[in-house]
This record gives C-alpha cells, structure tokens and sequence, in this order.
C-alpha cells in the first residue's frame, strides 16, 4: 500500500503519495466503521487487544526518533504496537510520520493500532503546523482536509488485556463502565464538553483532589483520588497516557496507577526530555524503553527547523504557530 502509493504522480493542485494513502485510509476507516454498526468486528470505539504490545506516546512529526523506536523497539508486524496520539503538528515531518502509521495499520490492522490525540483535530492541526506543512509542500487545503476525514474516524480508548487502559489525554467524571467507552460514536469532531474532549485534553494534576478546570482552557485536571476510584471502579491495574512532555520519557502519578508516556524526545529542540516507550509482556509485566535524544540528533532537529522557518518566511502562507510552549513545572511540559 505504501509503495504502491508513494508510486502515484502529482498532477498540479494535487497532492501525490500523502492524498492517496490518507484517502485509502478514510475508505477503510469509513467501511470498518459501518461493519461495527452491523455487528461485525470492525474497529470498535473502544480497542481491546491482548499483549504483548510496545505503547508509543506523542511523536509530533519527528519522524527521525519514530524510526528509532521501530529500530529499537521492532518492526511491525513482529512486534505489536499501540500509539496514543499526537502524530503531527510542531516536527518537521509531520506528513512522512502519519503516512508511515496509517500504511502500518492498513497493512498490519491486527497488529497495529492508533489512537487519537487533541493534535488530530482540525481546530488544532490547522494552527500548529500540519495545515502549513500541507499547503507549502503541496499547494493543497484538500490534502489537509482529507486527513482530517481520517482523523474522525480513529478511536479514542484502548485498552490491554483488559487491566491497563490507553487514551491521550485523561480521565472524564461521566465515565461508569467499559460500556460508556464502548459506546462513544464515531466518526467525531469533539467540543466541549464531553467525555471524548476529557480522553483526549485532561491531564494528572498533584496536590487537588476530583476533578477541576484546567489551565489549558479546555477539559479538567484530575487528582490522585480520582485515578485511585477509577482503577476500582474499573478494575484495571493501571493507566497509560500520554499528552505532556516528562523529563524521563514517562513517569508515573497516583502511586504508579497511572503512567505519563511521551515518545519524542529533545521535544521540537526546546526541551530537554527523554523520550520513552513502554512494552506490556504477556504477564501484563510492564518495561520501559528510554531514547536519549543524541548530539547529531539535536543538531538535525535544530537544522530542521531552521530550514522549515526559512521556508515557511518565504512562503505565501502565514505562520499560525506562534504560540510559545513553557513547561507547567520543573519536568513536565503541557503540549
């Protein structure tokens, strides 16, 4: 499918390979969607899988330390994988990133899987970079727009062997049962508020209890009572998520029932961080992968960027990502 794809000429005002992978997907999406409807096995809203699986966490366009996980990590399908979100927006080489993951899902869909992150929506991707990226490599809104089509379309939730439950963001007061999560409609494009909205934005938040508003202005922050009556409620051991920058690549909250994963590290060159992956066994034993963002990687990633604000200034079409990131404390960035 991939190479097939990538085989595909341009013709003016089109967009090449990128279109015709994204188009592939949302026809495939949009027939497992309907099979679900009618019973059948589909993509359900709601991923459950058996382990093993390597869980992945935003990767945001830095397609370089992507290919360093599957180096790492393996390459589907002998290894099996579960991403939790944020695929574009702020790298550099956003398309190169969501083209490899959808052909891998195309190709391997029973043993690759994608979440959503609040990146693949189109009020957010259209201001942080992938509408950009679209338009300055190949002079096409259409492009974009069919992504976004795909983006709809991906689950929200997942969860492994039925003790450790995935999503991007966080947790949502309106969540009773497995049965909510599997009764989440697709496709969506989520406002607030909703539990969709609070899977893909909330975030942990230490020293509150419950759920308050978050400084994001979107969705809540949560407390460790919270994540603690969850897990019970539930029954499930932990929770995987991603959605901020950690120093390590992944840290833990709540009394380690909840896990922060973050996988692209030395994060757009203004971070620090680590980056991490974690791999859940058979036994639903839990191990981590750490990738240390290396000094040729850094000067690349620096170069990149350089390179694409030269470019972007030359272009015809604006600059919309102009809003500086901070780190909300000491180690850990919201995103």
């Amino acid at each position: 499918m991939f190479k097939n794809a990538c085989r595909t000429k341009a013709k003016p005002g089109d967009s090449g390979p990128h279109q015709a992978i994204a188009q592939s997907w949302a026809r495939q999406w949009t027939n497992d969607y309907h099979c679900s409807l009618r019973g059948a096995r589909g993509n359900p809203s709601l991923i459950e899988i058996d382990p093993p699986v390597v869980i992945v966490g935003d990767i945001h366009g830095q397609y370089a330390d992507l290919l360093r996980i599957f180096n790492a990590c393996g390459f589907p399908p002998d290894k099996n994988y579960m991403f939790l979100g944020d695929y574009v927006d702020r790298g550099s080489k956003n398309l190169e990133t969501i083209s490899l993951l959808l052909s891998y899902k195309i190709i391997y869909p029973e043993h690759f899987f994608l979440l959503r992150g609040n990146h693949e929506c189109q009020n957010v991707n259209q201001v942080y970079g992938f509408l950009e990226e679209c338009n300055r490599r190949y002079h096409s809104q259409r492009l974009w727009q069919t992504f976004q089509d795909v983006f709809n379309m991906i689950p929200i939730v997942g969860v492994v062997g039925g003790r450790v439950l995935c999503m991007h963001g966080g947790l949502s007061a309106h969540i009773e049962s497995f049965d909510t999560l599997r009764g989440l409609r697709r496709p969506i494009m989520p406002n607030p508020p909703c539990i969709e909205i609070d899977l893909l934005w909330a975030d942990p938040e230490k020293g509150i209890s419950g759920f308050r508003p978050n400084t994001r202005g979107v969705s809540v922050v949560f407390g460790e009572d919270v994540v603690h009556e969850f897990c019970k409620k539930l029954d499930i051991d932990l929770i995987a998520r991603a959605h901020q920058v950690v120093a390590d690549g992944y840290e833990f909250f709540a009394d380690r029932k909840l896990v922060t994963i973050f996988s692209a590290p030395q994060y757009c060159g203004q971070f620090d961080n680590n980056a991490a992956t974690m791999t859940i066994a058979d036994n639903l034993q839990c191990s981590f992968n750490v990738f240390k963002p290396t000094a040729k990687a850094i000067r690349l990633e620096i170069a990149k960027i350089k390179e694409l604000q030269l470019e972007t200034s030359n272009a015809q079409w604006p600059v919309k990502d102009q809003t500086p990131m901070g780190p909300c404390d000491g180690s850990t960035g919201k995103d």
